[in-house]
């Protein structure tokens, strides 16, 4: 039995989405054959070549007949008016992004290479207030990291030309994203699966007709984290069943795990046979297992199929089987890489800052250092699921035995551990364990703002090879860290991103507005005291979301211990999880959120650290009252503290 595993369309340009890879080195340690394709890479690459962009010329030339050049978007306008520059560059572009030709950065940088749209607006923009900031950010030596930002602004440019004129549905990372998203209807989907393909749809069903016919598969297993994974993964299951309608496609993944929980629509199996949900080793070796013969159906573990019901119609039947374990972490083996094309990934720079930058340059091998999250408390978080609330690790001498091996198959001594939570007790262990066993990796990954994070144990973390962590230090009010039950206040926030910062690795803190009860006035008190943090140098990157609240979130099944009344939602028949709610402090958070992410990015860039709170909001919030000095002396007296 030969299983084809593929990750669809839109996830990182810069290195593979590891799911397939850890089922791929699973089932090879269980004896099936297993191989895997990354479609995703491979349809983004056959769309920047030039006989493509001569194809999305004829598109945008059709889909805008009509428009008058002064009525053209922007991005579209640059297009077609420097289409013979696009022509000539993309390929080179491509190549440079992917490491093959770094000799052409020179000309890159000359900005006199490659055609400049909208996209490259932003470096206008920063130099109107702080001067050269291409020079302030890359210096006269940084040729390679200053033509990757170029670089990668001209590949935005021409995703935007994608989307606004060829595909709306084409993104990045979030190809279709709004189709599939905490919709309660499959009806979207449906429909722009039954109507004609797009120009990537049909390059992508290219693709899956040459994997079958390279694989001859008895089973196509389908990954989907996100929801901008959905169209995609559909449009494959669709292909299939077109060239062959026994094959059977089974989906599983993080955005099946997390929204399709309440799944009634049959439709849906108009295109798959099997969806899997949580961990996938179990359920997928059971399903296999019963593929083959040696299983009922009635075995299978957390599965949708569908069935027949009492009327004779077909009924969306999930057969749950608590039975069977799940595979234990000391089980599941190292990943395997091989089918993935490692050299066709892109690294980007989207941003000039160091830590953001981390997420788009760069090939990293993921790794999970636990599963499941040791902490599973805060009331904003997915606890009550199984990818957060059953905790699970393997030993450090197990993980370093599969650092080595990955390091050993793909070539590469970089890694992100991908745990919703770095346990900090393994953690420690781990990093000793590849220094006593002289490892020599570069890590980041995802922690929570623990005080056990003292300077000597991040200077641990350092030396081991840690680069760089991510944390949430959400709200910035000890109010409402208390009442999301994060387990941390700002002052232990403040210490222990400063010992990280000291011991030399970066630091990125999310952040959220618009959680329940805050109110104008702790908004804006937050963004001053992450101002004065970012400017004493505690951490260099952070992120602004807005909170939703979360159907399988404490917040989403207890409104009431927060303080805020449920809508009553549409009927669920497909997608489930944004919850709407009612907060009867009525703040406008959206009236925040602007001024909130314009703030943060110009931090980010080491600019307007001097600016009056009032400037980021303009006149929005005349009705909160920003107290510097007591915010200032709050955080001087943490930085202080930190330093002893």
């Amino acid at each position: 039995m030969t299983v084809l595993l593929m990750t669809p369309p839109m996830t990182q340009l810069n290195t593979p989405y590891p799911a397939t890879a850890y089922l791929t080195g699973f089932l090879r340690s269980r004896g099936y054959e297993a191989v895997q394709r990354d479609p995703a890479i491979e349809l983004f690459i056959e769309m920047m070549t030039a006989p493509a962009l001569e194809i999305i010329r004829q598109h945008v030339e059709a889909n805008y007949e009509q428009f008058e050049d002064d009525e053209l978007p922007p991005v579209i306008f640059n297009f077609l008016a420097e289409f013979d520059r696009y022509h000539q560059t993309v390929e080179a572009a491509i190549r440079f992004l992917q490491g093959k030709d770094p000799s052409l950065a020179l000309r890159i940088n000359s900005r006199r290479f490659l055609p400049e749209g909208p996209a490259f607006d932003a470096i206008a923009q920063m130099e109107a207030v702080s001067g050269d900031v291409l020079k302030a950010a890359f210096g006269n030596l940084g040729v390679q990291d200053k033509a990757k930002y170029l670089a990668t602004l001209f590949i935005n440019d021409l995703s935007a030309v994608i989307t606004q004129g060829v595909d709306p549905y084409f993104e990045v990372s979030r190809y279709g994203e709004q189709l599939a998203a905490a919709n309660p209807s499959f009806d979207n989907l449906y429909d722009t699966l039954m109507d004609e393909p797009s120009f990537s749809s049909e390059i992508l069903e290219q693709l899956v007709e040459q994997y079958l016919e390279e694989t001859q598969p008895s089973v196509v297993a389908l990954t989907v984290p996100f929801p901008g994974n959905m169209l995609g993964a559909l449009r494959i299951a669709q292909t299939c069943k077109a060239i062959d309608p026994d094959l059977p496609v089974v989906m599983g993944g993080g955005f099946i795990n997390t929204e399709l929980r309440a799944l009634k629509d049959p439709r849906v199996f108009e295109f798959v046979d099997f969806i899997c949900l949580d961990d996938g080793e179990r359920p997928f070796m059971t399903l296999l297992e019963f593929l083959g013969g040696q299983r009922e159906i009635d075995d299978l573990v957390r599965t949708y199929f569908l069935a027949e019901g009492e009327d004779g119609e077909p009924i969306v039947h999930f057969n749950e089987n608590k039975a069977l374990h799940d595979i234990p972490q000391s089980e599941v083996g190292a990943p395997v890489y091989d089918g993935l094309p490692l050299d066709e990934y892109l690294s980007l720079c989207e941003m000039l800052n160091p830590m953001h930058r981390i997420w788009s340059d760069g090939r990293w091998n993921k790794l999970t250092i636990a599963h499941g999250c040791y902490w599973r408390k805060c009331s904003f978080c997915d606890v009550s699921l199984d990818y957060i609330d059953r905790y699970d690790a393997a030993s450090a001498d197990v993980l370093v035995d599969r650092i080595e091996e990955l390091i050993e198959e793909t070539g590469q001594s970089g890694f992100h551990f991908v745990d919703e939570a770095l346990p900090p007790k393994l953690t420690f262990a781990l990093a000793q364990r590849l220094i006593e066993r002289n490892v020599v990796i570069s890590w980041w990954g995802n922690i929570r703002f623990e005080k056990t994070f003292t300077p000597e144990r991040c200077q641990l973390l350092a030396d081991s090879g840690c680069i760089a962590v991510s944390g949430g230090l959400e709200v910035a009010s000890d109010r409402l860290l208390k009442l999301m039950k994060k387990g941390v206040s700002v002052e232990q926030v403040a210490r222990v991103t400063k010992a990280f910062s000291d011991a030399g690795i970066l630091v990125h803190a999310y952040l959220m507005y618009g959680f329940p009860t805050q109110t104008e006035q702790e908004t804006v008190d937050s963004l001053e005291m992450v101002r004065q943090m970012m400017q004493q140098g505690c951490f260099q990157s952070a992120y602004w979301h807005r909170f939703v609240a979360t159907v399988h979130s404490p917040i989403g099944m207890y409104p009431e211990q927060y303080g805020i009344t449920l809508v009553e939602p549409d009927e669920i028949l497909f997608a489930e999880n944004d919850v709407e709610f009612i907060d009867p402090t009525g703040t406008d958070h959206e009236m925040l959120g602007e001024g909130l992410r314009k703030a943060i990015y110009n931090f980010m860039h080491g600019i307007g650290f001097d600016q009056p709170m009032s400037f980021w909001f303009e006149q929005t919030v005349p009705s909160t009252q920003v107290r510097p000095d007591l915010i200032t002396n709050a955080v001087n007296n943490l930085i202080l503290s930190s330093e002893h």
